[in-house]
């Protein structure tokens, strides 16, 4: 779903940092579980894009369904990288090392494997912070450490790609039933079917350039162009996903 998964309790200030890295614009608001659906991100730094989803915050218990906990915790599955994010100025005085252990053991319960993803740990809105932190700090507000987090993010994700297995060409050759097909509806018209691909579109506002560059990336990475032009498909040709209509331009 997304190269990097912000982590953290509500409030920790996901929204607020990917509003600032990126032209998203999540809802913002001071009260638990503002954000009920992942917000998504394209962040460009130097050479390297990639997209950040602002995850739903996540309490104690969530690896056991509290808060919506198995809802939110599938998304973070999916992404290559964890920011792990504790908040240094909690006002229910929740010590950030003890977010921290809370977080990373709901992440092992709900699936282990996630302890292995790549992460980075930070602590957030440290210009108005009341608890001690030895780890790295930033803040939204005043962009203190913000651009050298981005690109600590960059090259994390440019790591994890780099050591991902290529399994392109089974994709291509032999789509998940879950994944993509492409069914032919005219001269100049295709269908584009499947839960992985229809989800891509229908969770996404295709009216924003930020949401269509995400789409794009996403369709790119399961395959989609390359299942197009096996089908025939040309420059200008109608491609319909989920109801709605795109229009075929050759992967660059």
């Amino acid at each position: 779903m997304a190269d990097v998964a912000l982590v953290g309790f509500p409030n920790v200030g996901k929204s607020t940092l990917i509003s600032v890295i990126s032209a998203a614009k999540p809802k913002i608001a001071d009260y638990p579980f503002t954000t009920l659906e992942p917000n998504l991100g394209v962040v460009r730094y130097n050479e390297t894009e990639f997209v950040v989803a602002d995850i739903p915050g996540l309490i104690e218990g969530a690896s056991e369904g509290r808060g919506l906990g198995h809802r939110f915790l599938k998304h973070i599955e999916r992404a290559r990288a964890l920011l792990v994010m504790v908040d240094l100025a909690a006002i229910d005085s929740v010590d950030p090392y003890e977010q921290q252990r809370v977080l990373l053991h709901e992440l092992a319960a709900y699936q282990p494997e996630l302890l292995d993803r790549p992460r980075l740990v930070v602590g957030t809105k440290s210009d108005s912070a009341v608890h001690d932190w030895e780890g790295e700090q930033i803040s939204a507000i005043t962009n203190q450490g913000v651009r050298e987090l981005v690109g600590r993010l960059a090259t994390m994700v440019h790591d994890a790609r780099r050591a991902e297995p290529d399994t392109e060409g089974m994709v291509i050759i032999r789509p998940h039933a879950d994944g993509a097909k492409v069914e032919r509806l005219g001269d100049h018209e295709f269908r584009l079917v499947g839960r992985q691909v229809e989800r891509i579109v229908a969770l996404n506002d295709v009216t924003t350039p930020e949401a269509l560059s995400y789409i794009d990336h996403q369709l790119k990475r399961i395959g989609v162009p390359r299942l197009l032009t096996r089908a025939g498909a040309s420059i200008g040709d109608v491609v319909r996903i989920a109801g709605f209509s795109f229009e075929y331009r050759e992967d660059s």
